[in-house]
C-alpha cells in the first residue's frame, strides 16, 4: 500500500464559451484539469467525455478534441480514450485523475485566522463570454479573456503545495464570493476582501455596467448576497462582478502570513500571478471593503 499518494477523480464538462473549437475544447481540459490542481493533486490520466451534434463538420468536432488533447499533453496528461454520444448542442469535458500527498492535501477547510487570501487569475470571463455570444465584445477583451481561461491552474497548485498552503480551492461557476463562502463555512471563519486589490480582465468592468452577465452569475448574486456585507456605497455592477460564474479560473488559496513572501518569490520566478485580495479573519460570512 503507497501511504504517500491518494487517488483523486473528478469530472466536469459544459457547452461552447467562445466561438473557437480549438480554444473551446483547450478550455474545457483546462477547467477539467483545476478540479485536481485545485486539492494540490497532479492530475495524469483522462478521459475524454464529448456530445456532438450528428450534422457537426467532422473538422469542428476534431478541433474541439485536438484542443482538450494537447491542453492535457501540456500538463503531462495522457488521455486514454473517452466517451461520444450524439446531442442537439456541442458538450465537452474530461473525467480527470490525480495524485495528492494525503498531508499535503489542499481543502476548503484548511483555511486559518490570519491567513492572507491569494487569487490567481483576474475575474470577469463570465461578463465577457456573454458580451460574445451578444456579438458586442471587443476582440481583444476576448482574446484576453481566453488567453486566461486556456490558461493551467499547474504552476500555482505546485507553488502552494511547496509553500504548505493547506486551504484553497478553484474559482468557477459559483463566482469568487459562492467558492469563498465554501472556505468560510468549511473552515469556520470569515474573510474579508479588499475591492481595490481584486484584478479583473480588462472588458469585465466595462461590460458589467451595460449589465451583461451570464445567467450563473444572477443566480450567484440572488443566492449568496445575504452572506455578503457591502459597503453602502458600493454599486450594483461592481458588486456583481463578484459574483460572475467563471470558467476555469483561477485558484484563491489561504496562505499563512509567514509563508507568503516564500510563495510570491516562487510565483515571480515562474511568470505566476498572484494577487493578495484579502485575509481570513474569525467570525462567518464575508465582509467586501474599498
Amino acid at each position: 500500500m503507497d501511504h504517500d499518494r491518494a487517488l483523486v477523480v473528478t469530472v466536469d464538462f459544459f457547452t461552447p464559451v467562445v466561438d473557437d473549437p480549438y480554444d473551446y475544447g483547450a478550455i474545457a481540459a483546462a477547467n477539467a484539469l483545476s478540479d485536481v490542481y485545485a486539492m494540490g493533486g497532479a492530475p495524469f490520466l483522462a478521459l475524454n467525455i464529448a456530445a456532438l451534434p450528428p450534422h457537426l463538420p467532422t473538422e469542428i468536432g476534431a478541433a474541439i478534441l485536438r484542443g482538450g488533447a494537447e491542453k492535457a499533453r501540456e500538463a503531462g496528461v495522457v488521455v486514454a480514450g473517452g466517451h461520444t454520444v450524439q446531442d442537439k448542442e456541442p458538450k465537452y469535458g474530461l473525467v480527470v485523475l490525480g495524485f495528492v500527498h494525503p498531508e499535503r492535501f489542499i481543502s476548503k477547510n484548511g483555511a486559518r485566522v490570519g491567513d492572507l487570501l491569494v487569487l490567481t487569475k483576474p475575474l470577469g470571463f463570465g461578463t465577457v463570454t456573454t458580451a460574445l455570444k451578444r456579438e458586442i465584445a471587443e476582440a481583444e477583451d476576448v482574446a484576453e479573456a481566453v488567453r486566461w481561461m486556456k490558461r493551467l491552474n499547474k504552476t500555482a497548485s505546485e507553488i502552494a503545495t511547496a509553500c504548505g498552503v493547506r486551504g484553497g480551492t478553484d474559482v468557477t461557476g459559483f463566482s469568487l464570493i459562492g467558492h469563498a463562502l465554501e472556505i468560510a463555512e468549511a473552515s469556520r471563519l470569515g474573510l474579508r476582501f479588499n475591492y481595490s486589490k481584486i484584478p479583473f480582465t480588462s472588458g469585465a468592468q466595462k461590460y458589467a455596467a451595460d449589465w451583461i452577465f451570464p445567467g450563473g452569475s444572477l443566480d450567484n448574486l440572488a443566492y449568496y448576497s445575504k452572506q455578503v456585507l457591502f459597503p453602502p456605497e458600493m454599486d450594483e455592477p461592481s458588486k456583481t462582478l463578484l459574483f460572475d460564474a467563471q470558467t476555469s479560473g483561477g485558484l484563491l488559496l489561504t496562505v499563512s502570513p509567514d509563508k507568503i513572501e516564500d510563495f510570491l518569490s516562487q510565483a515571480a520566478a515562474q511568470n505566476q500571478p498572484a494577487w493578495i485580495i484579502g485575509e481570513a479573519v474569525a467570525g462567518q460570512g464575508i465582509e467586501v471593503r474599498l
